[in-house]
């Protein structure tokens, strides 16, 4: 059996085993009760034009049939629209177009905001609002769109995970845009709960990137970086829905249900019992709190079906990595009492940035398509 083998065959278990370390325990504290998640017979919104079904449509037209085929299968899963560039107006009206697409088809648009100011550390996918004014305009104007209907919404990619006080981001000065960056994920998400049936994740990085606790970055100078429980509480996920794992990444489910356990029980411990610092993975592990006291995830699911990439010489584990795989569909139907849903956030075959061989950032990139088809896990057919 190989190794892929032995990993599909093992992950039913290994989720099963994360679940249980939520438990039914004895706690009394009022938890997120006052969110209403995303029901279990959800059927998330499929675009009728996508780039998978023009590729498909092309391939199937020069006679490559099996490659079409992967396509056609990749077309037919609801993956998250993004919304990433300036204009209040513009947001409205594409926004309310494809909330009223959707709601046309009975089905629940996942939407990405995606223009705070400094977005991406002015890297890769460098951009978002010029002021903290035209992000408040913006993110407006992309609620209204919403209205009463139904939609999911993913509140800025990498926007608490990568902040402006990251040691190599030469980017401040951080005592001005730290606070700036937390008023306007705040911001977003009042404007966003607004909506009756708006369901709202902070984007809150994956599991191995930032720190549970506050910590020392270690860079020359000392400088006190907040761990991503403290990010998540600044930026207001007590009044949002829950927070969303994995965007445009690519670790393995378990080991974000792992992670994503541990920030809610950490959450619940903050905001429920006092406590000014998480306690240890093990501590966290072997703590019971029934799912109803603790802040539920979602998980991008659309490049873990063979987890995260080993880098060699020269590459990264993050940007463009060779034989990567689709994993879970998305569905609301996760069977893990904490996951509200598995999505495909980051939208299949869309390079990451001009590294390893990809186009610009979110460029359609059938080679990388085609790829992730191929090692699905599960498999497409």
């Amino acid at each position: 059996m190989d190794k892929g083998a032995r990993r599909r065959r093992a992950l039913p278990a290994a989720l099963a085993a994360v679940a249980l370390l939520i438990g039914g325990g004895g706690v009394a504290a009022a938890g997120p009760g006052h969110h209403h998640h995303p029901s279990r017979g959800t059927s998330f919104y499929v675009e009728p034009d996508s780039n998978a079904s023009r590729q498909a449509a092309a391939w199937r037209a020069e006679g490559r049939v099996a490659d079409a085929e992967l396509m056609e299968a990749v077309a037919k899963q609801p993956t998250a629209i993004w919304f990433t560039t300036a204009g209040a107006e513009q947001v409205r009206t594409r926004v309310r177009d494809v909330v009223r697409a959707a709601k046309r088809k009975n089905q629940v648009p996942v939407l990405v905001a995606y223009f705070v100011p400094y977005r991406d550390c002015s890297q890769w996918s460098a951009g978002g609002a010029l002021s903290e004014q035209e992000y408040r305009e913006w993110i407006d104007a992309f609620a209204a769109g919403i209205g009463d209907d139904k939609a999911v919404v993913i509140v800025e990619p990498d926007g608490l995970a990568l902040m402006t006080s990251e040691p190599w981001c030469a980017i401040g000065p951080d005592e001005e845009l730290v606070p700036q960056r937390f008023r306007e994920i705040n911001h977003a998400v009042d404007a966003l709960k607004r909506g009756r049936r708006t369901k709202v994740y902070l984007d809150a990085g994956h599991s191995a990137w930032q720190a549970l606790n506050d910590y020392d970055a270690g860079y020359g100078e000392p400088r006190q970086q907040l761990g991503i429980v403290n990010r998540l509480l600044r930026g207001g996920v007590t009044r949002a829905d829950g927070f969303a794992l994995n965007t445009s990444n690519y670790r393995y489910t378990a080991d974000l249900v792992q992670y994503g356990t541990r920030v809610s029980k950490c959450l619940y411990l903050r905001t429920h019992r006092g406590a000014t610092a998480c306690p240890t993975d093990a501590e966290l592990d072997a703590l019971r709190v029934h799912e109803r006291k603790m802040t539920h995830f979602v998980l991008d699911t659309s490049r873990n079906g063979q987890g995260h990439y080993t880098p060699g010489e020269g590459e990264t584990d993050w940007c463009n990595p060779p034989d990567r795989g689709l994993g879970e569909r998305p569905t609301a139907r996760t069977r893990i009492p904490l996951v509200d849903a598995f999505l495909w956030i980051k939208r299949p075959g869309e390079s990451d940035g001009e590294c390893q061989g990809g186009p610009p950032a979110g460029q359609w990139w059938p080679e990388q398509a085609l790829d992730l088809a191929t090692h699905a896990t599960p498999p497409l057919r």
